[in-house]
């Protein structure tokens, strides 16, 4: 019996010490657009588990965020859009990037024209 609850207690430390628990890291927004390199300005929403850490535009845009990052966050990204990577989040677990979600909310041309939305859409991946 004690040899049985030694197997047992051996076994359940073994899977205890693979569970490395959440890992902090980088997760991409990409954009897919019907105008790509003629858009000048993107409104999108991310939402996720948790709050973020961080966000930084892709290189060529300009980043408007909120003054502090929540688990609901609305930000504006200006300049060529092109289709691609438009956006880095630092979140707190890379391991939860299937629970996190990016929504395009207005699309404008750079004549700040307003875009209807058919076509355009975001993907949040690490």
């Amino acid at each position: 019996m004690k040899r049985l609850l030694y197997g047992a207690a051996i076994a359940l430390a073994a899977a205890c010490a693979n569970n490395t628990g959440p890992v902090a890291g980088s997760l991409t927004v990409t954009l897919t657009t019907p105008n790509s390199g003629n858009d000048g300005a993107i409104l999108l929403s991310v939402s996720g588990p948790a709050s973020l850490t961080g966000a930084s535009a892709a290189s060529g845009l300009r980043l408007f965020a909120p003054a502090t990052l929540g688990s609901v966050n609305r930000f504006v990204l200006t300049g060529t859009l092109n289709a691609g990577a438009i956006l880095t989040l630092q979140v707190p677990d890379v391991d939860q990037v299937g629970s996190y979600t990016a929504t395009v909310q207005q699309v404008a041309a750079p004549n700040y024209q307003l875009r209807s939305l058919t076509g355009y859409s975001l993907k949040v991946s690490q």
